[in-house]
């Protein structure tokens, strides 16, 4: 029994574990560095190391030479940065244990133990928290956005080094087997040491998709069982009955989606075949572990008919099934003679097989959708009750039947998106072609718009004929919408997500994709239209776009008048690019409340999808501290969300940390839906101070934005031309190739940022914003500092705001604003963002209270720990951006040289500061 202890107790022992976390990552950082500098030595690169022992010893200016030359430079400190990385990965996974031993699995934030903790003290009780279970469906979306900046081999090479330091954490060994791990770390380093970096060559989307693939295949289904081990054990530990939580749709749904091979806004390179070959990996990668993991429970069933009373039932199932496969259902039957329960999977898995083939012969017994095999599974499972195998049942056979509810026959849900703008342009080409008048529906109000897409929903005629084409949009647009049709008729919907519109603006934009759908035959009842709301105009009418859509009569006949789901998806890239941090986390809250209104109002459940990135600045953050800071009530039990670009390395590269975060993302959605279903009190939070306060801001940040001279001091003083050419991602950095901030997309305009250290859109605008309502609007101000710990949003928001600014560097940005040749331009610009830099700590600081040094140690600790060897890094890019700027429209071969140079310090940088965009 766990000894009560006081919060005072409690605090001082996680000062503790902290304090020893610290500790362990000094050493085990200065254990790894010691590796890279004796396989440096080992290699003849005795002028490298000591170099690098100068930067890590600080002792004065480091002076570069003809003897190291820059690109072995900053490959070193890119892998040091990497290993630094992995260090502090397991570091707080050891931490995490630590405090689950010393205090208990509820003091882990987001665990499902501090979940059930959380519900005990709500009132809840079994009932009620089993039925809220079920309720809950997450889905996680992959996306290849360019935020990735390492190669999918150095991404491996990450993972088995990770696994070497877990393995050095068991105390068992002997030393010379402590020697042999320490001897394939220094393996591995040097294989990352031979192997390039970065992307020579831009990756292509089945590159993409063959990257996802590997979290679809070998991460998740992992992770999967683990979380749902940590939820069953809490259920248990909190005294409820087992086997009210045995069966899969006991628990909550975790299925996965892809927008690789699916998302197409202003990408080119993904194509209607791109499409159709996406969805045929994802049916066969699904296919491929089911075949394995029937076949791994095959030979777990493994129950004598002379040792155990078979049903009646069983015998008479497997002689009907053996019947029906014929020739293999003999094989799989003959075999395996006196085991029944065997036969029994083994008849499945060859019908298993019978299924994924592409060409199925007259009479061949098949699933016709995942449905079938989860029935035959749940057979299986009352033959094995029907003996009392329940531990067989729990241990082998539940892990497989939650598999096929969770990925089924497709693996993974593909969503289509495309821009609104494209759709009108390829609409009114399909018109021009079918009509002989010209009709320039570009041009059309959107009133035009509604009226003509109602009356044309009424008949069912087609546009175009198939096989003509009438326009590069339209050809796209129709080939994709076919390519769904096919698909959707030989195996379902299962694989198709949801249809996204980005850049939704009215009704006409959720109409329009109707109309395609009927072009091709496609029946609207089987997809999901979602629009998709970005920038803070849209985010503010987004409440009266959906209530518009929700009326209309083509959308209400194809929902019928059940209780249906209808999912919205929020941007948090474009709104922040828009307005900054505090306007678009202010706008994004008060739209998810504005939507859940109307949601109710036709008695619709609504489902989130959350745009977020991997930064601050597009929504990125722990799981479970972004779910609190969701407005009350808004949350139905379902949500999606993307994880993107370098995220998901970094969330789920590793079973333990994938593990942690689904947990997180699973527990944290069901005490939202607990606080849904179940509403305890709550306090009125200061609508009117936010309002303020994100209006003070904007106006602020957009006052810097739309600056005549502001694109020509970001040009210059960021290294977005770099990034523009870097090699991370297949899809283009700009919507349509203008040089506007407008059409650049809001993935390289955070990464350009970040990598000249201002991280100016996660903070500017706020220090300002504060200070004009602390003097102009004190009562207003009061209120601020009064929830700043009460509101989980609030909270949220100002320590995401705090952690940038800790961030940014003055000395960097000064050093990054010198590439800028107008002094007038570069003065002006610089003294307005330094000097909301400063004000923006100070205001931050005094809401959030106590000194920022004793709240913010480990954040702390994290900047200095890189500070010496990215000052390097930086004053390198510096260097070479200037150089590169001088010679590229001049020299293009230097230039070349330049930049592969330039492309390999971005990398370097970006796993310095631990992520891009």
């Amino acid at each position: 029994m766990r000894k009560e202890l006081s919060d005072v107790e409690i605090k001082q022992i996680k000062q503790q574990i902290e304090s020893d976390g610290l500790q362990k990552i000094s050493k085990d950082l200065n254990s790894v560095s010691v590796f890279l500098r004796e396989v440096l030595k080992d290699l003849n690169e005795d002028s490298l190391v000591k170099l690098l022992n100068s930067i890590h010893e600080k002792s004065g200016e480091v002076n570069l030479n003809d003897k190291v030359s820059d690109e072995k430079l900053v490959q070193a400190l890119s892998i040091l940065f990497q290993l630094m990385n992995l260090v502090e990965e397991n570091a707080a996974a050891q931490f995490r244990r630590k405090i689950e031993n010393r205090l208990g699995a509820s003091s882990i934030r987001g665990s499902w133990s501090e979940t059930f903790s959380k519900w005990k003290k709500q009132g809840l009780n079994e009932d009620q928290i089993r039925e809220l279970l079920s309720k809950i469906h997450i889905m996680p979306v992959l996306t290849a956005h360019p935020t990735e900046a390492k190669r999918t081999t150095i991404l491996k090479l990450h993972r088995e080094i990770y696994l070497q330091l877990v393995k050095k954490e068991n105390a068992v060994w002997s030393e010379t087997e402590r020697k042999v791990i320490n001897a394939t770390i220094r393996a591995l380093i040097e294989r990352w040491w031979r192997s390039g970096e970065v992307y020579r060559e831009k990756p292509d989307v089945p590159s993409e998709r063959s990257s996802v693939l590997h979290y679809f295949t070998r991460v998740f289904p992992e992770a999967l069982k683990l979380s749902d081990e940590r939820l069953r054990y809490t259920w248990k530990a909190y005294g409820f009955d087992p086997k009210r939580l045995s069966r899969p749709e006991h628990y909550p749904l975790l299925s996965f989606g892809s927008w690789v091979g699916g998302d197409r806004d202003g990408h080119p390179y993904v194509t209607a075949e791109v499409t159709r070959d996406t969805l045929m990996e994802h049916r066969k990668a699904a296919f491929s572990l089911l075949e394995g993991q029937l076949d791994a429970l095959a030979s777990q069933m493994s129950f004598s008919d002379t040792r155990n009373q078979v049903p009646e039932k069983l015998y008479e199932r497997i002689e009907e099934m053996s019947l029906n496969l014929r020739k293999a259902g003999y094989k799989a039957v003959s075999r395996n003679q006196h085991e029944p329960w065997r036969q029994l999977v083994e008849l499945m898995l060859a019908k298993l097989i019978n299924t994924r083939k592409e060409r199925v012969q007259s009479g061949d017994m098949v699933y016709d959708s995942s449905f079938q095999l989860q029935d035959d599974l749940l057979f299986l499972r009352e033959s094995l009750s029907a003996i009392g195998a329940y531990k067989i049942i729990d241990t082998f056979l539940f892990p497989l039947e939650r598999h096929v509810k969770c990925f089924g026959f497709h693996l993974a849900k593909l969503d289509i998106r495309q821009n609104s703008a494209f759709h009108d342009k390829a609409l009114e080409q399909m018109l021009n072609y079918a009509s002989t008048e010209e009709r320039n529906y570009t041009t059309w109000s959107e009133e035009q718009k509604i009226e003509f897409l109602t009356n044309e929903l009424k008949s069912n005629r087609p546009f175009v004929v198939s096989g003509i084409s009438v326009g590069a949009e339209a050809d796209q647009v129709l080939a994709c919408y076919r390519v769904i049709k096919e698909h959707v008729d030989r195996y379902g919907a299962d694989g198709i997500g949801s249809i996204i519109v980005s850049m939704t603006r009215g009704l006409s934009d959720l109409l329009i994709v109707y109309l395609f759908m009927r072009e091709v035959g496609l029946d609207p009842k089987l997809l999901q239209v979602v629009p998709l709301f970005e920038t803070i105009e849209d985010l503010n009418q987004s409440h009266i776009v959906l209530d518009r859509y929700l009326s209309h009569p083509v959308v209400q006949s194809v929902k019928g008048s059940q209780r249906s789901v209808q999912e919205v998806m929020l941007g948090y890239s474009d709104s922040n690019k828009d307005g900054g941090i505090v306007a678009s986390r202010w706008n994004i809250y008060k739209a998810e409340r504005d939507l859940t209104n109307i949601a109710k109002k036709h008695n619709a459940e609504l489902r989130f999808f959350h745009g977020i990135g991997g930064t601050i600045s597009r929504g990125g953050g722990k799981y479970h501290r972004f779910l609190d800071s969701m407005p009350e009530g808004s949350f139905s039990g379902e949500i999606k969300l993307t994880v993107q670009g370098e995220a998901i390395a970094q969330q789920f590269a590793n079973l333990v940390n994938a593990n942690y975060n689904l947990e997180m993302l699973l527990s944290g959605a069901a005490l939202q839906t607990g606080y849904c279903l179940h509403a305890p009190s709550v306090d009125e939070f200061p609508d009117e101070a936010l309002d303020l306060l994100a209006r003070l801001s904007l106006e602020r940040y957009q006052e810097l934005i739309r600056h005549p001279d502001f694109i020509k001091f970001y040009s210059q003083c960021t290294p977005i031309d770099v990034v523009e050419q870097s090699k991370i991602g297949s899809r283009p950095s700009r919507r349509t190739g203008q040089r506007t901030l407008n059409d650049l997309r809001a993935i390289p305009w955070v990464f350009s940022w970040k990598q000249s250290r201002f991280n100016l859109t996660a903070w500017y605008g706020v220090g300002y914003g504060l200070e004009v309502m602390k003097n102009d609007h004190p009562q207003l101000y009061d209120q601020l500092k009064v929830f700043a710990h009460k509101w989980p949003f609030l909270r949220y928001t100002l320590i995401h705001i705090e952690t940038n600014l800790l961030n940014a560097d003055k000395k960097l940005m000064e050093a990054y604003a010198s590439l800028v040749d107008d002094d007038k331009i570069r003065n002006d610009f610089m003294a307005n963002i330094l000097s909301e830099h400063q004000k923006s700590i100070k205001q931050v600081a005094a809401l959030l209270g106590d000194q920022t040094e004793n709240r913010r140690i480990s954040l702390l600790e994290n900047i200095n720990r890189r500070k010496d060897s990215l000052q390097t890094l930086h004053q390198m890019q510096i260097d070479s951006l200037r150089q590169w700027r001088l010679v590229k429209d001049e020299n293009p071969e230097k230039a070349a040289v330049l930049l592969d140079k330039l492309l390999i310090i971005t990398t370097a940088i970006s796993g310095g500061v631990k992520n891009t965009g």
